[in-house]
């Protein structure tokens, strides 16, 4: 179990890779020097481990198709695109006098919205992201697949889970959490849902219950679709997710957009993931697993 808190602590940390700094510039077309003129961008991520090159050397040769263009000799005024690995990495963009534009990754709709909003709303303007957590309306279809039938869904949100609110309005039945409410109450408020969508709110979920919800729902026979595939591989029937790959392709898409129009596309979940399927626990709950299932993604091109 200290292995399982250990990996659903990472998680209920919105997926955090840390604070470092990796920069790779590229700059402006040639145009009057008095205008603003074209764009560089910078990574700036966590640590120096594994994970972190990865995502950084990954992500780098998305993004310089898209900055070639813009020839670095020229001394032109120059806007700079921040892309932000995890949540440590956007607290320190958003911290800088600058006018730049951030985009962020691998951080939980959560967390980014927390950090974003605190900002005056000029500076909020040139903030956006590619949310760490899968998508809700993705998640519901899973469900749906791994019934074979419309399902009734349950999802518990706390209090600052507005993202997850606006998402699942009129699609899920919603149960609104309390500070002080305890889980098993709530746990008790979802009875006549056949399954509950489980949703990365610190709010709800923890390191300490999670074990607790996933044996109570198992035992009322309501399949739990996670939000993590650790959290699939420690009781959850099934969950969405994207790889490393996945995030940055959106990013590279993201930023090209912007690039493109000038305008920053909003805030977004992500577009292109995997399924797993925990195989014993769809046995136990007498859910016979179909090709639709099993085969549910959305690849990256």
């Amino acid at each position: 179990m200290r292995r399982v808190a250990h990996s659903l602590r990472r998680l209920l940390a919105s997926l955090a890779v840390g604070v470092a700094t990796f920069m790779a510039t590229c700059a402006a077309t040639a145009a009057p020097p008095d205008k603003t003129q074209g764009y560089r961008f910078e990574i700036v991520t966590g640590d120096d481990s594994a994970v972190s090159a990865r995502i950084a050397e990954d992500l780098y040769k998305r993004l310089v198709p898209t900055f070639a263009a813009f020839r670095t000799e020229l001394a032109q005024n120059r806007r700079m695109v921040t892309i932000a690995i995890g949540p440590d990495a956007l607290r320190q963009a958003v911290a800088r006098r600058c006018d730049c534009v951030v985009i962020a990754a691998f951080t939980s709709s959560q967390v980014w919205r927390s950090v974003v909003g605190a900002l005056p709303p000029a500076r909020a303007a040139l903030n956006t992201a590619v949310y760490a957590e899968p998508a809700p309306l993705d998640q519901l279809q899973l469900a749906s697949l791994l019934y074979r039938r419309p399902v009734r869904v349950a999802a518990i949100v706390g209090q600052d889970a507005d993202v997850f609110v606006h998402a699942l309005q009129g699609k899920a039945d919603l149960v609104r959490a309390a500070p002080d409410d305890d889980i098993g109450e709530l746990l008790g408020r979802i009875g006549r849902s056949e399954a509950l969508l489980a949703l990365p709110d610190s709010a709800v979920y923890n390191p300490e219950n999670v074990r607790s919800i996933l044996l109570a729902t198992y035992r009322r026979k309501q399949a739990v679709i996670g939000f993590s595939g650790d959290m699939v591989k420690v009781g959850a029937l099934a969950t969405t997710y994207s790889d490393i790959e996945d995030i940055n392709a959106q990013v590279a898409e993201v930023a090209a957009a912007f690039v493109a129009s000038g305008e920053l596309p909003a805030p977004q979940f992500p577009r292109y993931f995997h399924t797993t399927i925990n195989e014993g626990v769809a046995r136990s709950l007498d859910i016979v697993v179909g090709k639709d299932a099993r085969a549910f993604a959305r690849p990256r091109p």
